[in-house]
Parts: C-alpha cells; structure tokens; sequence
C-alpha cells in the first residue's frame, strides 16, 4: 500500500471516529418522537426593500407592461434583479403606463414606460413609446452602472434615469419584485 493512500485512509478514519465521539453523545440522546421541525431561514441574494413601499392595482395593459419588461430582459440576458429595478423604476416614472405627451403636465418631452426624453438621446417618440425599445434602452445604460447587481435599487435606478427625485423608485421594489416572481416563467 503506498503512502499516500495509507495516509488519505487514515485521515477519512479519523474524520469518522471523531464524527462519531462528538456526534454519538447527541444522537444516542435524541428523542426522535419529540423533536420539532427546525426552520432555516434562507437569504436571499437581492438587497432587500428600502424603507415604506408603495404598491398599485394594475389594469391589463400595465400587467402587459410588466411582461413586455420581462420579455426584454429576457431577450437582453438579463437576470430577474434587472427585471425588477425595470419595474420599479417603470412604476416610479408612469406607474406603468405607456405615456404619450401630456400637453402642460408633461415633464419636458418625457414619454412611455420610463418617461425617457428624444431630447436627452433616448430614441425617437416612436421608439420610447415602444415598450422593448425603451426597456433595452433603459437596461443597456443599467448594465454600463458597475455593480448594479449589488447596489440599492434606487442608487442603480437614479444612475440610469437621473431623477429630481432619486430615493423615489425604492417604494416600488417589493411590488416589482412580486410581479417579477408572478410573470417571470409566465
């Protein structure tokens, strides 16, 4: 028997008595009929929600705006986070609703699902109005934010959109992040 194998065996024996002296005191005194489940809490990798959150009832064509999100995040090889902070910021900025110009209300030339403006670069009426289009819009300027997969929601949100009112989109995470779980595999 060479060396190595007889130290290798040596060593797996040892494990197993010393396996035994410290669990066999235990197990010879556990009372299998009385013991009770033990839960495990299990941590998620996603940062969890920042402060008070909001959440709205959805109407059939901002349910088709969350799967519209999906589905271009998907297409970009995305994970499910960037589904999420998509949503959030998309609720934030028009709860969801693909918006046209809104005459005297409207915030500059800002229009569709992110409230992205043609003047500032984002793409033409047409193409913000579109919701793939604005969507892959948005998540390419997410993945050019290093460490967005890690950051709070609404630092890796205001980044993208540069907001007057950057801690905004955090009220929005855990219902993006329910939708996200509801039409993720939808």
């Amino acid at each position: 028997m060479n060396t190595i194998f007889r130290k290798s065996m040596l060593s797996v024996a040892g494990l197993a008595f010393a396996g035994g002296v410290f669990a066999g005191p235990i197990a010879a005194h556990a009372n299998p009929v009385d013991s009770k489940p033990v839960a495990v809490a299990v941590q998620s990798a996603a940062p969890k929600p920042q402060g008070d959150q909001s959440r709205i009832s959805l109407n059939d064509e901002q349910t088709a705006n969350v799967k519209a999100i999906i589905a271009a995040t998907k297409k970009a090889g995305l994970p499910e986070r960037a589904a999420v902070i998509s949503i959030a910021t998309s609720l934030q900025e028009s709860k969801l609703e693909n918006l046209g110009h809104l005459g005297d209300m409207n915030d500059h030339d800002s229009l569709g699902l992110f409230q992205q403006r043609p003047s500032s670069g984002w793409g033409t009426p047409e193409q913000i109005t579109d919701p793939e289009y604005s969507t892959t819009a948005f998540l390419k300027g997410l993945k050019q934010v290093d460490g967005w997969q890690d950051m709070a929601l609404t630092d890796a949100a205001q980044t993208v959109q540069v907001s007057a009112y950057p801690d905004a989109y955090a009220q929005w995470e855990q219902q993006a992040a329910d939708l996200v779980g509801q039409h993720w595999n939808s």
